[in-house]
Formats: structure tokens, C-alpha cells, sequence
């Protein structure tokens, strides 16, 4: 195995002394540069595979909130990825929660963010896409929010989801962020029905991308049933799972472990992993499924795709271990579906084993 050197480690240091935020925007500007060093190309055959109809070179995804504002997508397959999601974006220009609203948790691998949705509205996000055009290669979805203080967070999406059509694989509606007024208004099943409605009488005036909902590990099991009913009867394309959680396991040690916002990192992966495996019981594997939170290993990412996972999302990984997480994430989870004999990330996911009876 050949070793390559890895600046992060060098650079680390250094932003981890920053604010997350200005860290953040150091980082924003070093790839807006091309100053971060690209990771290898040429994935491994056996990661190929396709989701919404888009083929992929891989299966590892860009979660949304690293590129909150269209800066950066189009270069996110030099640095690895399959595909990447942009947002989330507002119909209008919105300022988020006051600062600081963004903690290291070190210690626990982790991430807490109540940040609200910061971002420059979808017309500036808009001509942006419009100016840079498609990702080369990899697949683009675009998450949607509703504005904080909207009289009508439906309208906001469907808003949303005509404007973005045009330049998107798929849009999701982030009906489950915990960090904003609107932000869980759709997980009333009523309402999120009444959303689906609106969305399925629109008139595109081009392709329809596919529609995927990101559901939050903040619910019980009754909620859940529920809620994936909702969405199947409504013929979502796919679902996320899942968001932040505002939940505190008891073994957090940071000193940040009990600020609010929603905890991201190495300890939702367990809960967002089992919650996957019940969406995927619940769904009985007729939509693709995205899984998301925790993911800082080739290990992890198989378990979700164990899980039922099509493909899987991942951020504050990057935070702790930079840009060749991604490769290392690759060549594990290639490893580990050739250990157990699938020839492809689908058959993996879609061979789950049956629940007890």
C-alpha cells in the first residue's frame, strides 16, 4: 500500500484553534483556490453504482451544510465524493441564529450546530449554479428549507423546488432541522402530507428531479410508521436518514456536550444507524435510502449500506480528519464488500437480513 502524505494533519492544528465558523470559511476559501489537494482518482469498479437514475463513480456523498451557498460543488469529485448536496437554501437571504452557534466536541468525534439555515437566498444560490453548471461526474441534490419566519413554509418549498429544479438530481425537503422555527413543522404527518400534495400538482418546466424527505432520529417509533406512510403513499423518490439530534447520550465528555443545537458526529451513528435499518423495514426497500450521521470509517459507511443504504453522507468526519477520509472510506468499504462476495453496493444494501420473528 502506498502512503500519501497528508497536509491536513499540518493544517489542523491551526483551524482547530479558529472559531468553527471561521475555520469553516478558511476551508471555503482554500478549495474556492484550489489550493486543497485533490485525492486520488479512479475509484474502485465495485463502488460504482446509481442512485435517482444518475450513475456515480461512488457511493460517499457531501452532506448538506458544507456548501451552504453553491461555492464549492463542482469541485467536490476531485476530492472524492460521489455526490455531493448542496444548501440548505431559504427562498430568501437569511442571517441564522446568533453566534457562536457551532462547538467542537473533540472528544466525542462530534459536532453541535444550531445554526439555522444561514445562507444567501436562492437567487443568489441560483445564479451561482447557474454561472458554475453541473458537477462533472458526480451526482448534485439541493436541500430545501423553509425561511425562518415564513407565513407558509409549504409555499416555501414549492417555491423552492421550481426554482432548483432544472439543476439538481434530486432536491430534499429538510422537513427535520432543530434549529429554526419551521424547521419541524413537516413532521406532523397532516402537514407534511398537505406539503407532498402541493409538490405533486406542481408543473416543471423541466424534468422533474427526484423528491427525497430527511427524516430526524428525534422520533418514536409511532411518529415514524407515520411518517414513512406519508411519504410512501405520496411516491417520495427517497429518504434521508437522518438529521442532527437534540438528544445528549451520558457519556459525552466535552465541555460543549450540553449546549443546544443538534449534536452530529461519531455518537449519532449508532441511533442513525438503527433508525436506517427500521426506515428500510418500514419501507420494505422500495426507495433508496441516504444514510447519514457518524460516518468516520470505511466500517461505518458498510454498516449503513448493511443498514439498506443506496449511499451515505457524511461531514463532521471532515472536520476531524480532512479530505482523505474520503479515500480511506472507499478503499475500506470496497474491501468489506468484496470480503462478503457482493459485486455491488446495491446487492449489499438489498440483501438485509430479515427481522426476527
Amino acid at each position: 500500500m502506498i502512503l500519501v502524505f497528508d497536509p491536513y494533519w499540518l493544517a489542523k492544528p491551526f483551524l482547530h484553534c479558529l472559531d468553527p465558523e471561521d475555520a469553516h470559511e478558511l476551508t471555503l476559501r482554500a478549495l474556492e483556490a484550489n489550493v486543497v489537494p485533490w485525492q486520488p482518482r479512479g475509484d474502485d469498479p465495485v463502488l460504482a453504482t446509481t442512485l435517482f437514475g444518475r450513475a456515480l463513480p461512488n457511493p460517499v456523498g457531501l452532506a448538506a451544510g458544507f456548501d451552504k451557498n453553491a461555492r464549492v460543488y463542482e469541485r467536490m469529485g476531485m476530492h472524492g465524493f460521489g455526490f455531493v448536496e448542496v444548501g440548505g437554501v431559504t427562498p430568501l437571504p437569511q442571517a441564522g441564529n446568533p453566534r457562536p452557534r457551532v462547538f467542537r466536541l473533540p472528544e466525542d468525534g462530534a459536532v453541535i450546530n444550531r445554526l439555522g439555515f444561514p445562507n444567501e437566498g436562492a437567487s443568489a444560490i441560483e445564479a451561482r449554479l447557474k454561472r458554475k453548471g453541473r458537477t462533472d461526474g458526480i451526482g448534485l441534490g439541493i436541500n430545501l428549507a423553509s425561511n425562518a419566519e415564513s407565513a407558509d413554509p409549504a409555499d416555501d418549498f414549492v417555491q423552492l423546488a421550481r426554482t432548483f429544479a432544472r439543476y439538481a438530481d434530486y432536491l430534499t425537503l429538510d422537513v427535520s432541522c432543530p434549529n429554526t422555527a419551521n424547521g419541524l413543522v413537516f413532521l406532523d404527518p397532516v402537514r407534511l402530507s398537505n406539503l407532498l400534495v402541493r409538490l405533486a400538482a406542481v408543473e416543471w418546466e423541466s424534468a422533474r428531479p427526484a423528491l427525497v424527505a430527511k427524516l430526524s432520529p428525534d422520533v418514536d417509533d409511532v411518529l415514524l410508521q407515520r411518517l414513512v406512510a406519508t411519504l410512501l403513499d405520496a411516491r417520495i423518490d427517497g429518504i434521508i436518514v437522518a438529521n442532527t439530534t437534540r438528544a445528549r447520550a451520558a457519556d459525552l465528555r466535552s465541555a460543549h456536550a450540553s449546549e443546544a443545537g443538534g449534536l452530529s458526529g461519531t455518537p449519532l451513528f449508532a441511533p442513525s444507524t438503527a433508525l436506517l435499518a427500521r426506515v428500510r423495514e418500514l419501507s420494505g426497500g422500495t426507495v433508496p435510502l441516504i444514510g447519514v450521521g457518524g460516518i468516520a470509517s470505511g466500517a461505518d459507511a458498510y454498516a449503513k449500506v448493511r443498514a439498506g443504504a443506496s449511499a451515505v453522507q457524511l461531514y463532521t468526519g471532515l472536520i476531524y480528519a480532512g479530505t482523505g477520509l474520503i479515500t480511506r472510506i472507499k478503499r475500506e468499504l470496497a474491501a468489506l464488500l468484496r470480503r462478503d462476495g457482493f459485486a455491488s453496493v446495491a446487492e449489499a444494501a438489498s440483501a438485509v437480513a430479515a427481522p426476527a420473528t
